[in-house]
């Protein structure tokens, strides 16, 4: 464990599980479709990579880049740096997020993907904090890893400040460390 870490919450292999439920589930749904799944970088490639794994409809992928973070707050204002590559006109999306919090880029994200003209969006994400949701954002995750309480966490895409996106596990971060 990283001398940063305070506690280990989830661990790989519990992730890794997880994936492959979801990535069933993802499949079974999607029998006879070709689902996008559309990566919010930075955070979701180890996410998606492993849930990649597990599906087994053809299926392609794209990213987007959106921020509203500086550092541990949200600044409200969600930026897109980088769109997708391609059209998603008639296409069935699924958003891979690393964690759903506030909710206020998610939302964003979604509405943008229904102006492009997509045929449905549905969220599949690693970690849901229900403690962060604003009011104006009501958003759920139609696929959730986990469920996880409103503490800074870090590890499997997540950061501070760019750092621990590496650590193969999700972990709370020690105060003193932001």
């Amino acid at each position: 464990m990283h001398s940063d870490i305070e506690e280990v919450l989830i661990s790989y292999d519990e992730i890794v599980k997880r994936a492959k439920e979801i990535g069933e589930e993802i499949s079974s749904e999607y029998r006879g479709k070709r689902p996008i799944l559309i990566g919010l970088l930075k955070g979701s490639v180890p996410f998606l990579a492993e849930l990649m794994k597990h599906i087994t409809v053809d299926m392609e992928i794209d990213f987007m880049d959106v921020s509203s973070y500086e550092g541990t707050e949200s600044t409200g204002d969600v930026r897109i740096n980088k769109d997708l590559e391609n059209s998603v006109k008639d296409d069935d999306l699924i958003i891979v997020e690393d964690i759903i919090d506030t909710g206020k880029t998610l939302k964003k994200v979604i509405e943008i993907l229904y102006s492009k003209g997509a045929k449905s969006v549905k969220v599949a994400t690693l970690l849901d904090k229900p403690e962060g949701r604003i009011a104006s954002c009501d958003i759920e995750g139609d696929y959730v890893g986990f469920t996880v309480p409103n503490r800074f966490l870090v590890g499997f895409g997540l950061d501070y400040n760019q750092k621990y996106r590496n650590l193969p596990y999700i972990g709370i971060l020690k105060r003193e460390c932001y």
